[in-house]
């Protein structure tokens, strides 16, 4: 596989070339997700296509390099040729109350499935299951898929998961930690029958070497993502080499990110699972006048172009652009010295 902080394979552009096509937005979220409530961004153009460079701001700069590698791809180089032109998607619902339920799910339109945030630090598992309850209310032929971000330890986690597939589950995301919990938590579920299969989605790109999980036996299937495994190239590398059925997932992303998620989706041989590509819909506002949402449960491929007037309106204060433009730079230094080393 790729060092996982190599650039797609052709000449990584210039520093200058970068900051000559950025911009730097701050966009309203519709709900609080991953503790916020405006997710900001930096968007390029690139002779390919417009790419986002989005890490989250506690990402170092050497974990943030391989989003930025991402970002080149599709600016730069452009996605694989498509196997498919639509790509089914899950609906997303935060932590939110149960009450809200309905209100969430109904920005997604018809949906086959749902991804259902847990773990959520102060609550309980009863509002988890309060809240995965109210989902199946709504939706009672549809496939839940339960998100904990490592959120529970193992003896936690087995007790959660217990209690929720009598909801039925398709799958549990991520629900410890490290790989040997998930490991754990897959042995003891089996052990008791009962039916719960395991996502691996931070042992995977948060790992230095993203196949880890799927050599220790630890998981089912893959969450892949494609601006924090380095583009859609490098993606479809590692899903290959683990042998794994693989969900594509986003990062919360624009619709430009969203793009690229649709590219990996695209180009996949296979695509067994609903994807997480519908978080456009958590946002208050875009940076295209063609959102990348779901219709009827997919999102057509197609391309996403940033709007002058939106990334206008919604342009982030100085102090912000500035730190996401220094931002820039040092990620590009660690690019740059990575292709040399290389």
């Amino acid at each position: 596989m790729p060092a996982p902080h190599q650039a797609p394979q052709h000449e990584l552009p210039s520093l200058e070339a970068l900051l000559a096509t950025a911009h730097v937005v701050t966009l309203p979220m519709r709900v609080k997700f991953r503790g916020i409530v405006e997710r900001e961004t930096l968007l390029l153009r690139g002779p390919a296509g417009w790419g986002e460079f989005c890490p989250f701001p506690e990402y170092d700069d050497a974990e943030a390099s391989r989003w930025l590698a991402a970002t080149i791809e599709a600016g730069w180089l452009g996605f694989p040729a498509p196997l498919r032109d639509s790509i089914p998607v899950n609906a997303t619902v935060p932590a939110v109350p149960a009450d809200r339920v309905p209100g969430v799910l109904a920005r997604f339109g018809r949906v086959d499935a749902v991804k259902v945030k847990v773990a959520e630090r102060g609550q309980s598992l009863n509002d988890d299951v309060a809240r995965v309850q109210a989902v199946r209310e709504a939706l009672p032929d549809a496939a839940i898929r339960v998100d904990a971000n490592g959120g529970w330890d193992v003896a936690e986690a087995v007790e959660a998961l217990t209690r929720l597939s009598g909801v039925g589950l398709e799958y549990a995301e991520q629900p410890v930690p490290t790989i040997e919990g998930l490991a754990e938590v897959r042995a003891r579920l089996a052990r008791q029958g009962t039916p719960v299969l395991i996502a691996a989605d931070e042992s995977v790109r948060k790992e230095d070497d993203p196949l880890k999980v799927a050599r220790a036996g630890a998981a089912d299937l893959i969450v892949v993502k494609v601006a924090p495994l380095g583009g859609v190239r490098h993606a479809l590398d590692i899903v290959a080499q683990a042998g794994l059925p693989a969900v594509v997932s986003s990062a919360l992303d624009t619709s430009v990110g969203i793009r690229a998620g649709l590219a990996l989706a695209a180009a996949l041989p296979e695509l067994p699972y609903a994807c997480g590509l519908g978080t456009v819909s958590l946002f208050a506002a875009d940076v295209t006048r063609d959102p990348l949402v779901a219709d009827d449960g997919a999102i057509r491929l197609r391309d996403a172009a940033a709007d002058e007037g939106l990334l206008e309106q919604y342009a982030a204060p100085a102090e912000r652009r500035d730190w996401w433009l220094d931002r820039l730079r040092r990620v590009h230094a660690v690019l740059a010295a990575s292709a040399v080393a290389g």
